[in-house]
């Protein structure tokens, strides 16, 4: 029994977490997992692309940022921060940026996720301090990885407010643009977008079915030889399910190997050192 006021150990119906998982994972689902309406709603997750006019909450934006700030912070650098925008043209200007995407455009809010070095160069310069740290790709990595920490807890809470999100990696198509456009300074970069509003029950979001465990999972040492069985029992699930949309999707082993086959497919990504050093990240 737990002493956390915010635990519980109330298990969710079983069918309930049969239907969870078979949406997770189709017929790859692990055969038991613990519950709880937490899990229930992370298990639930799915990207929303089609948003209804709706306003948002009074003090949503401050809610959410105090869930992503309770995320966990590499020794407690907070090197992250977010732009948030609302403003119908900012919005527009953003998506043209972010491969033309009108969902940023219908979104009520979207949040614009950084890497930022920023306040610890200005604390150096402040109390005549070096800062030679900052200049590895550690540093960098600790910004991306903060951000994104930061990002997941807000998703999780704004998913339990019935309210949707997608996030937008196409933000790295144009890095110096969008970070011209939400006028950063130098040492801060822009990760991803994430595109929020409540989900319009007209083009409702599906769960996607995810790699079975089998292929993410290592006991004790890195082990591959279950990768090529839960592949192409992946594929199998994966065109299940857009089959189930009555949708033609390439197989999934097909997709990634597209999508990462050639430079030209990371759409201007495949510069991204060069344009974070231009931005004041050196990647030493």
């Amino acid at each position: 029994m737990t002493t956390d006021a915010f635990a519980t150990d109330q298990q969710l119906p079983a069918d309930e977490v049969a239907s969870l998982l078979a949406d997770r994972y189709g017929e790859a689902q692990p055969e038991d997992i613990l519950s709880n309406a937490v899990i229930g709603r992370l298990l639930s997750h799915r990207s929303v692309r089609a948003f209804t006019a709706d306003a948002l909450p009074k003090n949503l934006l401050e809610t959410l940022v105090a869930a992503a700030q309770s995320a966990s912070t590499s020794s407690n650098l907070q090197v992250w921060s977010v732009v948030a925008v609302e403003e119908p043209s900012h919005k527009a200007e953003l998506a043209t940026l972010a491969g033309d995407q009108d969902f940023i455009r219908q979104a009520p809010l979207f949040l614009i996720w950084l890497a930022d070095l920023s306040r610890v160069h200005a604390l150096g310069k402040a109390h005549g301090a070096a800062v030679e740290g900052t200049e590895y790709l550690e540093s960098f990595v600790l910004g991306v990885v903060d951000a994104a920490l930061a990002a997941q807890n807000a998703v999780v809470a704004l998913e339990s407010l019935g309210l949707g999100a997608v996030y937008v990696g196409a933000i790295r198509n144009h890095p110096q643009q969008v970070s011209e456009r939400l006028k950063l300074p130098p040492s801060v970069f822009p990760v991803f977008g994430l595109a929020i509003g409540y989900p319009d029950p007209q083009k409702p979001a599906f769960v996607k079915p995810r790699l079975p465990q089998a292929a993410v999972l290592h006991r004790e040492t890195y082990d591959a030889s279950h990768q090529p069985a839960a592949v192409e029992t992946y594929d199998k699930v994966f065109e299940a399910f857009w089959q189930g949309q009555g949708l033609s999707h390439p197989l999934w082993s097909q997709q990634v190997l597209s999508r990462l086959g050639q430079a030209a497919a990371l759409k201007g990504r495949d510069r991204l050192a060069e344009v974070a050093r231009a931005l004041g990240f050196p990647l030493r």
